[in-house]
């Protein structure tokens, strides 16, 4: 379950005993914008609230502008101010523009992410979207990105999940993105240890 970081100790509370994990969006969150001291506090405050796995938002204004090197130092920082809290780097590739530019955005988050110290196999996901902009998941940025993971496993062994979110609405769809990532990536990334949907509007 995935909340705001003023709700991680009452999702921590509630969910005592059962084996449900909390992630938290932070790193002021959807926007991205903030100075960068206030998103890494973000991190930090929702990471010593108990928080299994944080969800961040990448600088969309400083890639747009040529600025990698500024988007991969934030993704780094983001990463070590995470501990032992797992991360996922959210691309939101409704505001990219290309497919080239959601495949370089992949490959610098996890470059980025790997630069901050070894990863194990889920410790960090891609994701596409915050949900709150359109287009957010699509069948062609998803592939994009489980290209890019499979790039990243056959150079490093490591295994990066991935999650596509916002307006993925129906079974049907569901189905169409898990055989998307079997036939690219294989059976091995079907476990919610490396794929995971956006449920907020597939849960009924």
């Amino acid at each position: 379950v995935c909340v705001y970081p003023s709700l991680v100790k009452i999702a921590k509370r509630a969910l005592e005993g059962s084996q449900v994990r909390v992630a938290s969006v932070a790193t002021g969150f959807p926007s991205g914008q903030y100075p960068l001291s206030v998103r890494l506090e973000d991190v930090k405050e929702a990471v010593s609230a108990g928080a299994d796995e944080i969800d961040m938002v990448i600088n969309r204004g400083a890639f747009l502008s040529g600025h990698y090197d500024v988007v991969a130092d934030e993704i780094k920082q983001v990463r070590l101010a995470c501990g032992a809290a797992h991360l996922k780097i959210i691309l939101e590739t409704g505001e990219l523009e290309t497919l080239e530019n959601v495949r370089a955005a992949s490959d610098l988050a996890i470059e980025a992410a790997a630069s901050a110290g070894p990863i194990c196999d889920g410790e960090v996901f891609i994701k596409t979207s915050t949900g709150k902009i359109n287009p957010a998941a699509t069948m062609p940025v998803t592939l994009v990105m489980l290209d890019a993971i499979q790039s990243y496993y056959d150079k490093n062994g490591v295994r990066i999940g991935m999650k596509p979110a916002g307006g993925i609405r129906s079974a049907k769809q569901s189905l169409h993105y898990l055989a998307m990532v079997k036939e690219t990536l294989g059976q091995e990334w079907l476990t919610p240890a490396l794929f995971r949907f956006g449920a907020s509007s597939l849960t009924n």
